[in-house]
C-alpha cells in the first residue's frame, strides 16, 4: 500500500497576497485537512495527493464579504443557492448576511428563538460558500434574546436600521408596526436603539471571552430628514433618477445619524461599532470626527463596491437604487481618497438580489420612487476593486486587507481572511492581466441585470477554493453546495 501523502492538495506557481505583508511572494501553497499546511517556494509535487497549477496568478485569501442580504426578495431556500454561486464566482468564500424579522426575508415576526432556527434549517446544505448571519433586534423581546443568540447560535454581530423609524425599505412608511411586524405598543426609534446597545453590552459582560468579537452595525440615515427632503424633491420635480434619490436622502442625513449612533454608543459604553456603507464626504467626515471625540470606541467604517464604482450620472438609472443612495462623482472620489488613506476598513458588496420584474415598476420603469432598493454585486467585488484600485495606487496587499482580513477579524472569523498555516484553506486565484466586460447574462446570480453592465474590468477571478475544495474554476461553479455555518467566534 502506498504511503499517505503529506498534503492533500498543492497549489503550485502562484504569487501569494498576504494582507499584512508589504509585497507579493512567489510561493506554493500546501493544504491538508482543509487548512493551510505550508506556504513556501518549491514544495515538492510528490508530497501532495493532488497538484493544481496556479499559472503564476495572484493568490488572494478567500474574500470575506461582510455585508450581503440573502432571501430578501426571493425565498431564502432559492437565494441561498443562486447567490452563493455568485459569491463563489467572485472569489467570496465567507458570506455574512444581514437578516431580520418583519417584512421581506421570511415575512414573519416573533421571537428569534423560533425564527432563527428556521433560518438555519433552510440554509443548511444550500450555500456554496461558508456563511453566517448578522441579526437585527427589532423588538424588546429580541433584546432579551441577545445573550441566547450569542451563546447558543454563535451570533456575535447585530444591526440597527436607523431610518426605519419612519421609513420602509423603499420609502416613507405610514405603518411602522405592520412593516416591522412588531407590537403596536412598541416603537423602533432612538430609544429602542439605545436599549439594543445596552442589551449587547450586557451580553458582552455575560460572555467576556467572546466580548472582543461582539459588535453592533448601524445603517446610518435619519428618517425625519429623509422624509422632509424626499417630499421637497418630489414636489419640485426638477431632479430625476439617481440624482433625485440622492437629494431625497441627503448626505447630512447620514452624518447626523452617525453623530446620534456614536453618542449613544458612548452613553451605553458599547465599544465595538461598525458604520455601514458610508456613501459621502459628509458621512465619512462625521465618522472620523466621532472617532476623534470618542477614542475609546472601536469604530469600523465600511464602503460598498457599488458606491465606489457608480455615481448619479451612471446610465443604469433606477437599477442602481440602493440605501443609502448612489452619490455624485465628487463623493465617489472622496470615498476613494479615504480608502487609500486607510480611513476605510473594508469593502463589501451589500449584495441584495432583486430581479428586474420586482426592481422597477412595469408601467414606469424609470421612476426612481417606485423602484425597489438594492442590487447584487458580490461576483464583481474583487475584480472591480482591483481594476479601479490599481489605477489609484492601492496595493494588492491592501486589497487583501480590505476584502478579507479586516472583516474576518472584526466579525469573529479568526480562521479566515489570510493565507497562513493553520487557517482555513480559502484561496482565490486571480489573473490581473485579463480584461473583460461585465455582462449580467454571465453571472451566476438569478438577478438578470446589473448596474455594472458594460463596465470593462482589468483582472478576473479564475479559481476559488473553499477549505481546499475547488468550488469555482473554468468559468463554472463546481459541485454541490459545501458551505458550512460559521458559529462565531470561529
Amino acid at each position: 500500500m502506498a504511503a499517505k501523502k503529506e498534503f492533500d492538495l498543492l497549489i503550485r506557481n502562484v504569487r501569494v497576497v498576504r494582507p499584512n505583508a508589504a509585497f507579493v511572494d512567489d510561493a506554493d501553497i500546501a493544504i491538508r485537512d482543509g487548512r493551510f499546511a505550508k506556504v513556501a517556494p518549491g514544495i515538492a509535487a510528490a508530497s501532495a495527493q493532488e497538484v493544481f497549477d496556479g499559472k503564476g496568478r495572484l493568490a488572494f485569501p478567500g474574500l470575506v464579504d461582510p455585508h450581503m442580504h440573502t432571501g430578501i426578495y426571493s425565498p431564502l431556500a432559492e437565494d441561498a443557492i443562486t447567490e452563493s454561486r455568485a459569491a463563489a464566482q467572485g472569489g467570496v468564500t465567507s458570506s455574512l448576511n444581514y437578516i431580520r424579522t418583519g417584512g421581506y426575508y421570511l415575512n414573519k415576526g416573533g421571537p428569534y428563538r423560533t425564527f432563527y432556527p428556521e433560518v438555519l434549517d433552510i440554509s443548511k446544505g444550500r450555500f456554496h460558500v461558508d456563511y453566517c448571519y448578522h441579526l437585527a433586534p427589532m423588538s424588546r423581546q429580541h433584546i432579551r434574546e441577545i445573550p441566547m443568540l450569542v451563546n447558543d447560535h454563535g451570533v456575535t454581530s447585530f444591526k440597527i436600521y436607523m431610518f426605519y423609524g419612519g421609513h420602509g425599505l423603499h420609502g416613507r412608511s405610514q405603518n411602522q408596526a405592520e412593516f416591522l411586524m412588531i407590537g403596536k405598543d412598541e416603537k423602533y426609534d432612538i430609544a429602542h436603539f439605545e436599549f439594543v446597545m445596552r442589551g449587547i453590552r450586557k451580553a458582552m459582560e455575560k460572555y467576556p471571552e467572546k466580548a472582543a468579537d461582539i459588535s453592533l452595525s448601524l445603517h446610518c440615515e435619519t428618517a425625519e430628514i429623509m422624509s422632509a427632503y424626499t417630499k421637497m424633491v418630489e414636489d419640485e420635480g426638477k431632479l430625476k433618477g439617481l440624482a433625485a434619490y440622492s437629494a431625497g436622502r441627503p448626505p447630512h442625513s447620514e452624518g447626523l445619524a452617525i453623530f446620534i449612533a456614536s453618542y449613544l454608543a458612548n452613553e451605553t459604553d458599547l465599544p465595538n461599532i461598525n458604520l455601514l456603507h458610508l456613501t459621502s464626504r459628509k458621512a465619512v467626515v462625521a465618522a472620523l470626527q466621532m472617532a476623534a471625540v470618542f477614542p475609546h470606541i472601536n469604530f469600523r467604517r465600511e464602503v460598498t463596491i457599488g458606491h465606489l464604482m457608480l455615481d448619479t450620472d451612471s446610465p443604469c438609472g433606477p437599477l442602481a437604487k440602493v440605501n443609502p443612495p448612489i452619490r455624485p462623482r465628487s463623493d465617489v472620489e472622496f470615498l476613494w481618497d479615504e480608502l487609500i488613506a486607510g480611513n476605510i476598513d473594508w469593502v463589501c458588496s451589500d449584495h441584495a438580489c432583486c430581479k428586474h420584474e420586482m426592481k422597477v415598476d412595469a408601467k414606469k420603469p424609470k421612476d426612481i420612487w417606485l423602484a425597489k432598493s438594492g442590487f447584487g454585486g458580490t461576483e464583481y467585488l474583487l475584480a472591480a476593486l482591483v481594476s479601479e484600485g490599481r489605477k489609484r495606487g492601492l496595493s494588492y496587499n491592501q486589497m487583501a486587507k480590505l476584502t478579507s482580513y479586516n472583516a474576518a477579524r472584526r466579525f469573529g472569523l479568526a480562521s479566515k481572511g489570510d493565507i497562513e498555516v493553520g487557517l482555513d484553506a480559502d484561496v482565490v486565484l486571480f489573473d490581473p492581466g485579463e480584461t473583460w466586460t461585465v455582462r449580467a447574462a454571465e453571472s451566476e446570480s438569478q438577478q438578470g441585470y446589473t448596474p455594472f453592465e458594460g463596465m470593462e474590468l482589468s483582472g478576473a477571478v479564475k479559481t476559488t477554493f473553499l477549505r481546499g475544495q475547488r468550488i469555482y474554476d473554468g468559468g463554472k461553479v463546481i459541485g454541490k453546495p459545501v458551505g458550512k455555518y460559521l458559529s462565531r467566534p470561529y
